[in-house]
């Protein structure tokens, strides 16, 4: 059972107990907590922990724990109903809409309940990622002289060195700025370039949380279709010039959720147009360090040859780590440095120095490459386990594209014709105990199919994603009906061989298909100022 399930278990077990005690009474000890549910003392010490922080027990240091005394001085709830008023109003007659809706972002860093495979997350799992090394990095970064003193407002220079030996030889300590992730450095960029009401092109489908950030910085995404080989360059120029918007977010290295990589002859020309329409390029490489081992050489970043200052690069540490190694880095070139630092200090001052410490003693040491390296084959395995049981147990499902990078597979479900409903299929995926990520989030207009995504970095191992994808194959036949007894007699084709991935130079030649039909094209309204999503391998 995983760690967390058994904290959650034992914090429910607890406080059902907790009755048969009186106010003050103590508890049995950890010792006694730990033998009676056989679980660690780890365990037991955060669930005491959380129950403390509910305030049901109090802890004495070399007495134990005690049921808290009852609350009597507990006010009455206040009226909150003015808020209402308060968030909804216009403000003006050219008010941008101040709504924030994270439920996309959610979707991923909610847990699941005990027992449900989470083939919805969007970190690695806690197999994969590199406790002993942080808990040193962490303790050795304590020791450091001045770790706990107020860090530069930049960021550590040697810190941001490395990330800028990371980007690429051009750059240096001064282009960077350190962050608290790679999600606090995408709302920054976004704000410093773009004022409210404006539009940003984004490619399409995307990431949920950059689309989150937008509307909530009051921006309007304009959605860019992607294909096999990332951003289509004739419709970013068409949606440039159809908005006039000034700013383009992608990801072209293994992007999300495609796993899609920006083509070498496409590269150049994102940047070109993206320059001659004035527009900046907001470069989010979150998955350069999730690169699977059969992958091959990888492209430079954007920002790496970009001369003019049209990349603001966006990577961060936190997706090959911990989701709590919150430390990114944001780079660029010229002026626009100066307004992202700015704002970075309004919203945040500094990311805390023990961070930053603790990120150069991991990425300093030893253990650091080994990571690396164990992640590289352990993602690679997962997901040749993740397609080969979907071959077996679903081939019904689309899988135009298999990564060679990230930690995630893009599904599309048969078309609405077959009566295909996404969020009846993500419900009965929960109820059959496995965790899906609905395709509907990662589009801001309406998406052209039903699609999933599915995660296997999120996982355990290969067990764990055969017995998710069974429990998935039993929603599937719980609510598409429309087709027939057997799921697996559904005729969607595939781009390539199930354990054959598509790595930074594209579709190997021997599994190359003939384009499907182009629908994007008509899909660019002026009037409108949107690019609908219709490439239909996607």
């Amino acid at each position: 059972m995983q760690e967390r399930s058994s904290v959650a278990e034992l914090v429910d077990s607890l406080r059902g107990e907790l009755n048969r005690y009186s106010p003050g009474g103590k508890l049995p000890s950890s010792r006694a907590l730990v033998e009676r549910f056989r679980v660690s003392p780890v365990t037991v010490s955060r669930a005491i922990a959380q129950l403390a922080a509910e305030g049901l027990v109090v802890t004495r240091p070399g007495s134990g724990a005690f049921r808290a005394q009852p609350r009597t001085d507990v006010p009455p709830p206040g009226d909150t109903s003015w808020q209402e008023i308060s968030l909804s109003g216009d403000g003006g007659p050219e008010a941008v809409p101040r709504t924030v809706d994270a439920s996309g972002v959610l979707v991923t860093l909610t847990a699941p309940p005990p027992g449900v495979i989470e083939l919805n997350g969007g970190y690695l799992h806690s197999s994969l990622q590199p406790e002993r090394a942080l808990a040193a990095a962490l303790a050795r970064a304590g020791r450091r002289p001045g770790a706990w003193d107020r860090p530069p407002t930049d960021g550590l220079t040697e810190l941001r060195a490395w990330f800028a030996r990371e980007v690429g030889p051009a750059l240096t300590a001064a282009d960077v700025l350190i962050t608290a992730g790679g999600q606090s450095a995408l709302a920054t960029a976004l704000r410093a370039l773009a004022p409210p009401g404006a539009p940003v092109l984004v490619e399409s489908p995307t990431y949920p949380g950059m689309l989150a950030a937008a509307r909530a910085t009051g921006l309007r995404p304009v959605p860019v279709p992607v294909d096999a080989d990332g951003v289509r360059p004739e419709l970013l120029a068409a949606a440039f010039r159809a908005t006039g918007a000034r700013v383009f977010v992608c990801q072209p290295l293994f992007q999300n959720p495609t796993g899609a990589v920006l083509a070498p002859e496409r590269r150049g020309e994102v940047v070109r147009i993206a320059r001659a329409a004035g527009a900046f390029v907001i470069e989010d490489d979150f998955a350069r360090r999730l690169v699977h081992d059969d992958a091959g050489p990888l492209p430079a970043p954007l920002a790496a040859v970009d001369a003019d200052g049209v990349v603001v690069h966006v990577c961060s540490l936190t997706k090959v780590t911990s989701p709590s190694l919150r430390v990114g880095a944001l780079a660029a070139r010229g002026p626009v440095l100066g307004r992202l630092r700015a704002i970075q200090i309004v919203d945040s001052f500094f990311v805390p120095r023990p961070l930053q410490e603790a990120a150069l003693e991991l990425v300093g040491s030893p253990a650091w490459g080994h990571h690396l390296r164990s992640v590289s084959t352990e993602l690679r395995k997962r997901r040749t386990a993740m397609t080969t049981a979907l071959r077996q147990e679903l081939p019904a499902l689309g899988l135009p594209h298999i990564p060679a990078g990230g930690g995630s597979l893009w599904l599309r479900l048969p078309d609405a014709e077959a009566g295909t409903d996404e969020s009846a299929v993500v419900s009965a995926a929960l109820r059959a105990g496995v965790a899906i990520a609905p395709g509907r989030p990662y589009f801001c207009a309406e998406p052209p199919f039903p699609q999933v995504r599915l995660s296997f970095a999120a996982v355990a191992g290969a067990a764990e994603i055969a017995e998710g994808v069974r429990r998935l194959r039993t929603a599937c036949g719980e609510v598409l009906t429309g087709l027939g007894d057997d799921l697996r007699t559904w005729p969607i084709s595939t781009t390539g061989s199930p354990s054959t991935p598509t790595g930074p130079s594209g579709v190997p030649a021997s599994t190359r298909t003939a384009p499907s039909p182009d629908r994007s094209t008509s899909a660019i309204t002026t009037s409108t100022r949107v690019i609908r999503s219709a490439s239909p391998g996607w």
